[in-house]
């Protein structure tokens, strides 16, 4: 049986266990809240130029009544059926999300950069047939519905809500300056006019029929994975999951979640797991004010949500964090009203998190967790009880063990991979049922995350178990290279993979974004001899002007590797031409 040392560290003013809720879907959760706050201001989408929109309460939650109601009464979608959501952050995103939820329906949220291959493939394996979309990314619908299930497009401009003439302007510096809206070549139906559709029909005791049956284990959201280590899958979230991580989150952080008060900053989009969760659901019940960002790319987008805002707390990626402390602007004007920042998705490196407390005067800590666990696993508690470079302890009724290959639990401080219990955690992959008993051992489920426990129950990751590197037999996890890189001066951003080797089988190569004073190839390799085992110092450096990242900003090691294999082909194939 797993131990829990973990339990004696929570703060004074949180619980080990999940509190009882009688929530047990999240529409009701949404309706609580939006009772409780009506009056007050949830969502404010901030432009990189200042201008600005917002929302009540009781306005997203009208709003999404309605579109509930157009999705049920005018498009004629049964419960379970799914509709895919295509759009960055904006005050449309809330109001289509919950809508989706209090029709019954199923959320497919989707990454509005995917190309029409990647689209083609999620709305061809969740079955959904009703596409929201914001209207700057519908240049690949013509060639994407023809081959899908999809019968219903609805179109959203990014300033709906706006205050008329701002959005008027806006609408214009996209057609005419930017250039950045696609002729529609498919049938559609324009955001406003679906709602207004839906509000005619609206009738409070079929809101309520929408409802009929469903509880804690029915799917509320088919997240699909980013496929970094294959084929994208569906995790079906069911209401019962995003409800208990929600719930977990705001009980583990304690006093630093303050209800009404709090004002979050959010740039990580919200169709990505950890700000659906975290910053949507966590801080909408909480009856926070939302700060919504459309684009956190350059970082000085995000100038004026800094200055206009008195924002409390900040959730991110370690390269957004790092991004911001190689401002001038924000190192000039830190945000005097921070209180705390989270961190996801990725390595926090222990370089960037002091200089972040450092700069802010605020606590930044890390969390861990997966798309299939809705995703928030452990959290580094707040307070004297932290353990710095860790992902701390595991949320309230959540149990963390790591295992060998074989599934036993190994001693603490042996690397292992992550397996975790408790109600966040998926009910299955969609339409996979082999993939979903493949995950699971003795009702643990496998994470593919390498870690390590200590004694007090904190967990450090190691790295991806996909991720590692053999070179001559012996582990080389990047995350370990990385950090000692990122120590370096000039160093803005680094990747580390495995590339193949000859002598070695595969051998350590790092990719590095440097500042405007970058450290030379042979200062990295002297520094990385001087603080790793000579098996972990990179055979190679190479300097790039970017790296490719996710979304929410995560380095896609696969994409390096891939890069690296066709190099080292192109090489080999003009080695062969100069020998002939």
């Amino acid at each position: 049986m797993t131990q829990r040392p973990w339990l004696s560290h929570y703060a004074d003013d949180v619980e080990p266990d999940l509190a009882e809720t009688d929530l047990t879907h999240l529409p009701a959760m949404i309706r609580a809240a939006a009772s409780s706050y009506a009056d007050t201001i949830a969502f404010t989408q901030c432009m990189a130029n200042g201008m600005n929109g917002s929302l009540t309460y009781a306005q997203v939650d009208a709003l999404s009544d309605d579109f509930a109601s157009y999705l049920r009464e005018v498009v004629g979608l049964s419960q379970g059926d799914r509709v895919a959501v295509q759009m960055p952050n904006s005050l449309s995103y809330p109001i289509v999300a919950f809508g989706v939820m209090k029709a019954g329906c199923v959320l497919v949220n989707t990454n509005p950069l995917y190309t029409a291959t990647e689209m083609v493939h999620q709305f061809s394996d969740s079955g959904a047939t009703v596409l929201v979309v914001s209207d700057m990314f519908a240049d690949r619908l013509g060639e994407v519905i023809p081959k899908t299930a999809i019968s219903t497009v609805v179109t959203v401009r990014i300033a709906e809500f706006f205050p008329p003439v701002i959005a008027g302007v806006i609408r214009m510096v996209q057609k005419w300056w930017n250039r950045t809206l696609p002729a529609i070549t498919v049938d559609h139906t324009p955001f406003p006019k679906a709602l207004a559709a839906g509000r005619d029909k609206r009738d409070d005791a079929a809101l309520e029929r929408y409802l009929e049956g469903v509880g804690r284990d029915t799917i509320a959201a088919l997240q699909y994975t980013g496929g970094t280590t294959g084929v994208s899958k569906g995790a079906m979230l069911s209401h019962g999951n995003l409800v208990a991580n929600t719930l977990q989150m705001i009980q583990m952080c304690g006093a630093y979640m303050r209800p009404g008060v709090e004002v979050v900053l959010t740039a990580l989009p919200l169709y990505h797991i950890f700000a659906f969760t975290v910053n949507l659901l966590a801080f909408f019940h909480l009856g926070s004010r939302n700060i919504l960002v459309p684009s956190p790319r350059p970082p000085s987008n995000l100038k004026r949500a800094f200055e206009n805002y008195k924002i409390t707390w900040v959730t991110g990626v370690n390269t957004l964090f790092n991004a911001l402390l190689n401002e001038r602007w924000f190192l000039d004007s830190p945000p005097r009203h921070l209180r705390a920042s989270a961190a996801g998705g990725m390595a926090l490196f222990e370089s960037v998190a002091a200089r972040w407390s450092e700069v802010t005067g605020t606590p930044i800590v890390e969390g861990y967790g997966l798309t299939e666990t809705s995703p928030v696993l452990s959290f580094n508690p707040f307070g004297p009880t932290a353990k710095e470079g860790t992902i701390g302890i595991p949320v309230p009724s959540t149990e963390l063990r790591c295992i060998d290959d074989d599934g036993k639990e190994v001693a603490p401080g042996t690397p292992g991979e992550i397996a975790a219990r408790g109600p966040q955690v998926r009910l299955g992959s969609w339409q996979r049922p082999d993939d979903t008993a493949a995950s699971i051992v003795d009702g643990f489920f496998r994470t593919g995350d390498i870690a390590e426990m200590d004694s007090d129950g904190f967990f450090t990751i190691v790295d991806r178990k996909k991720d590692m590197v053999l070179v001559s037999g012996f582990n080389v996890y990047p995350n370990e290279v990385e950090e000692r890189i990122a120590e370096l001066p000039g160093v803005l951003e680094v990747g580390v993979v495995g590339i193949p080797d000859d002598k070695s089988g595969e051998a350590v190569r790092a990719y590095i974004v440097g500042t405007q004073s970058p450290p030379t190839e042979a200062q990295v390799l002297a520094h990385c001899r001087e603080t790793l085992a000579a098996y972990k110092v990179p055979k190679s450096v190479r300097f790039v002007d970017e790296l490719p990242k996710s979304p929410i900003g995560k380095i896609l090691r696969r994409e390096l590797r891939a890069e690296a294999v066709t190099s080292a082909t192109a090489s080999i194939e003009t080695q062969g031409r100069e020998l002939s």
